[in-house]
């Protein structure tokens, strides 16, 4: 029997739900493993179930972002535009290793793979520049939602891009005047993007005219709130 809003998933979206998130306190400390499923039901977020997460923000040389609109097989945001790639670092010791933070460069090195179709000799770990971390709790609907600590992740190079269409129905590179452009339609509700893409968008801008040297933007201590 389907669980209550999984109707639309196709079965790589209901295998997903299966995989085993990182339990985290309010201050990104380890503290359990639960499926994707219950990490994003309203219900258990609602007991104050918190998650780690990521989301990347992918640069072409030609200082563009690649933005991607989400599958409309998503259980959360479905057919929304989003950032680059986002993800979960897994519960397993490779992904929880925080050593350079690893773990959470290497679930996104996996997810970039495997949603964007990067070819694997184009992309390494460390093209991958972890940046900062940021709160995020809201609803996508009645029956899902987010409540993580996401980091959010840097990476500025001229990639192939091939995407899975059973996780990105389109994408494109844009401009900063074609990002705001989009952001200022989804403010009208004209465009559909996500909540934690929007969050990002000061710290974006920010950091958009000096991608050749993002470090004055580094800090892994602060915990922004969103």
């Amino acid at each position: 029997m389907a669980v209550v809003g999984t109707a639309h998933l196709d079965e790589l979206q209901r295998k997903r739900l299966e995989e085993m998130c990182i339990i985290i306190d309010d201050h990104d400390r380890v503290i359990g493993c639960e499926t994707k499923m219950n990490c994003h039901l309203n219900e258990n977020i609602a007991k104050g179930l918190r998650h780690r997460s990521f989301s990347v923000l992918l640069f072409n040389m030609e200082d563009q972002l690649l933005v991607q609109e989400r599958s409309d097989s998503k259980y959360t945001y479905a057919g929304y535009f989003s950032d680059s790639c986002s993800g979960h670092p897994l519960y397993n010791p490779e992904e929880l290793e925080d050593k350079d933070d690893l773990g959470i460069r290497r679930a996104a090195l996996r997810r970039l793979k495997a949603e964007l179709g990067i070819p694997p000799e184009q992309i390494s770990i460390k093209d991958i520049i972890f940046i900062t971390r940021k709160h995020l709790k809201v609803q996508s609907d009645p029956i899902w939602g987010e409540h993580e600590i996401g980091y959010i992740l840097f990476v500025r190079k001229n990639l192939t891009v091939n995407p899975d269409s059973r996780e990105v129905k389109n994408y494109r590179y844009l401009s900063r005047k074609e990002m705001e452009e989009l952001l200022a339609k989804g403010a009208q509700g004209k465009e559909k993007v996500t909540p934690w893409f929007v969050d990002m968008a000061d710290f974006l801008f920010k950091m958009w005219d000096s991608l050749a040297d993002v470090s004055p933007f580094i800090d892994h201590v602060k915990i922004h709130a969103s």
